[in-house]
């Protein structure tokens, strides 16, 4: 591999490594609701966080390299990571930080869209976004215990950067998020985690699974 595209992929890799032990691991303690015995420790939350972010970043960074959709990627794995941490620890994903991480997305693709001139594809994220949104709301109005209007709004930055590809992306990183979240719910119930009437936080599985889709098959 050419020298230019490692130094890429390494030096993503050690910022989501700081933004990860710092900035997000700050960001998601803070809006953890439960006292310190209910939360992982702080040290541990660095690390996972840190580790996390710098495999996504450094996956992202090899993938896609100096492609313009690149940052709004890397905002969405970074933020997926925070709200992974908040949904394992407390099954929720606040509107605080599911907001936010939609409008930075949604700008930081129209810069895209502004420097490639690949006005369709912001058209194609924008009805990505509605259309994911609408498929969790609906599984919400069926199995409200299934799945929580925190992973309905969460749909909408997933649905805009996966709409950005096209409709087989769109549905690889909808499906994918379901591969994952069934293969995490079957080693929960062996592991005695959880019960068959219990619930796993499918947040960790949405960011994997579109994760997954845009390395697996982003251009």
């Amino acid at each position: 591999m050419p020298l230019a595209p490692v130094a890429l992929v390494v030096g993503a890799a050690l910022i989501g490594v700081v933004l990860g032990w710092w900035p997000l691991a700050a960001w998601a303690d803070r809006n953890i609701r439960r006292d310190a015995a209910g939360r992982m420790p702080l040290r541990a939350l660095r690390a996972s966080s840190a580790g996390t972010t710098a495999l996504l970043f450094g996956a992202l960074a090899w993938r896609f390299g100096l492609d313009p959709v690149l940052p709004a990627l890397l905002a969405l794995a970074a933020a997926g990571v925070a709200l992974s941490i908040v949904d394992l620890t407390e099954k929720r994903l606040p509107n605080a930080m599911v907001f936010p991480t939609l409008l930075v997305v949604a700008v930081l693709l129209v810069v895209g869209a502004v420097l490639t001139g690949e006005w369709v594809r912001l058209a194609w994220a924008a009805a990505g976004s509605a259309g994911m949104f609408l498929f969790y709301f609906v599984l919400a109005l069926v199995s409200p215990k299934a799945m929580g209007m925190g992973d309905v709004k969460f749909a909408l930055p997933l649905g805009l950067a996966l709409g950005w590809f096209g409709w087989l992306m769109w549905v690889a990183g909808l499906m994918g998020a379901f591969l994952v979240g069934g293969v995490v719910a079957i080693v929960a119930l062996a592991m005695r985690r959880v019960t068959l009437k219990g619930s796993v936080p499918f947040g960790p599985s949405m960011v994997a699974g579109a994760m997954l889709a845009v390395v697996a098959f982003g251009a």
